[in-house]
């Protein structure tokens, strides 16, 4: 970008919109840190109720969007978005927590790569990072994923590569990656808004990469920002027996929109005959686990087609 082109920062504003669903403290909370950043405060703060079992309740200074319907992340943020008349939306999920000035901190750190989607470094409870860097997802990367006797190992550098995770992020680096784990992200409007939001066939998981390469191909990049960070509880507003069928169909429904659900399928399968052979090692040798039980809840992930 030329400077004569660049954005003046002082003129810069942003939305923040987060997803709401389930019991409200954890999104009040984001709310009221939201509404106490120093030196930059949002425009606009939207809460976008999907269908919540506990609605959110009516907050000062903030716009609550009730959807009449449950429609999963990118459709809630897809209805947030409507209402941003700001050149960035940030996009965070109701669980996380935030500094006072990690509105200001994100959009410096965002300024030099616009446009961009950016990304902080976004770390669990007990601090350790969420490997938000991601490389374009491969078939190779979510079988390995797949194969729980390496499970003891994902903490090696060589396994996160093998998985997808782009171990260059780290804390104070600022890099392009290929995408970004959507629980932060600012968010160029104009840009979002030219290729069409969120794709809601995804309900959960997934949507985040199709966007970031459909915005790709504009040559809106992603940008990991190791200099910011935000704590992330996780599943916070989700079922966690749910969580992981929604992760194979988004992935199997991402795999047929861009190509490979074919080799994806059959790829998956053959990791759970391996894993089935592994717990029946396991089982034998006296271990808490059911080998053929596990295998088949496996191969049922499988068996639905994504829409």
């Amino acid at each position: 970008m030329a400077a004569e082109d660049a954005p003046d920062k002082r003129s810069l504003r942003v939305s923040a919109v987060i997803p709401h669903y389930g019991a409200p403290a954890q999104t009040l909370a984001l709310v009221r840190s939201l509404q106490t950043q120093e030196s930059v405060r949002p425009a606009r703060i939207i809460v976008s109720d999907d269908a919540s079992p506990v609605p959110f309740p009516d907050t000062e200074d903030v716009l609550v969007v009730r959807r009449c319907s449950n429609g999963g992340f990118g459709s809630a943020v897809n209805s947030g978005l409507k209402n941003v008349e700001t050149e960035f939306a940030l996009v965070l999920n109701s669980d996380l927590e935030i500094g006072p000035t990690f509105v200001a901190d994100l959009l410096a750190a965002a300024l030099p790569w616009q446009p961009a989607v950016v990304s902080p470094q976004v770390r669990g409870r007990s601090g350790e990072p969420q490997w938000v860097g991601r490389h374009f997802p491969t078939v190779g990367h979510q079988a390995v994923e797949w194969l729980t006797p390496l499970a003891r190992h994902r903490h090696r550098p060589l396994l996160h590569e093998a998985v997808g995770h782009d171990t260059r992020c780290s804390d104070g680096v600022s890099i392009p990656v290929d995408w970004l784990v959507g629980a932060a992200l600012l968010i160029p409007v104009k840009e979002f808004r030219a290729v069409g939001g969120f794709d809601e066939r995804f309900f959960m998981n997934c949507e985040e990469v199709d966007l970031q390469r459909r915005l790709r191909a504009l040559g809106v990049l992603s940008v990991f920002a190791g200099g910011v960070e935000v704590i992330h509880d996780g599943g916070g507003s989700s079922d966690p027996a749910a969580r992981r069928q929604w992760l194979v169909e988004s992935r199997l429904a991402y795999a047929s929109k861009w190509g490979g659900e074919v080799r994806l399928r059959s790829a998956l399968l053959a990791a759970s005959a391996f894993n089935l052979a592994a717990n029946a090692i396991r089982q034998a040798a006296g271990r808490d686990v059911r080998a053929v039980a596990t295998f088949r809840q496996e191969v049922g992930y499988l068996r639905r087609r994504p829409s």
